[in-house]
């Protein structure tokens, strides 16, 4: 029997900030997001089958966004959250390799131009 993706997972709600503009009177300000943090089990639940055991050797540590509408601060409408990601994908082992490559070459790689008087059409 397969199992349902949840039982795979450790849940654990967070905010994060972050900035918006309010579409009707174009304030803009930090809200607060709210996110799921699902961490990946280190190994399957008792009783998993063949399928199940495959399933967890996909998954991915990932964060979920809970919020789909928010609430001005100044005029109180209700906008939604502009299309932006609802599920982040992250890996335990790139996050270390991440800070390690940081201190190399990687750091400096050039930067393209931006804008219009910087060489775009």
């Amino acid at each position: 029997m397969a199992r349902h993706e949840r039982e795979f997972f450790n849940e654990k709600q967070e905010l994060k900030p972050a900035m918006f503009t309010c579409p009707k009177c174009r304030h803009r300000a930090e809200y607060q997001v709210r996110w799921i943090r699902r961490l990946k089990k280190d190994r399957p639940p008792q009783g998993a089958d063949a399928q199940d055991h495959e399933m967890h050797r996909k998954l991915r540590d990932c964060m979920v966004r809970v919020d789909e509408m928010l609430s001005c601060q100044k005029c109180r409408r209700r906008f939604e959250i502009p299309s932006q990601q609802s599920v982040v994908f992250f890996d335990r082992d790139a996050a270390q390799n991440s800070s390690a490559a940081d201190t190399g070459g990687d750091a400096r790689r050039s930067r393209q131009p931006r804008g219009r008087g910087a060489g775009w059409v």
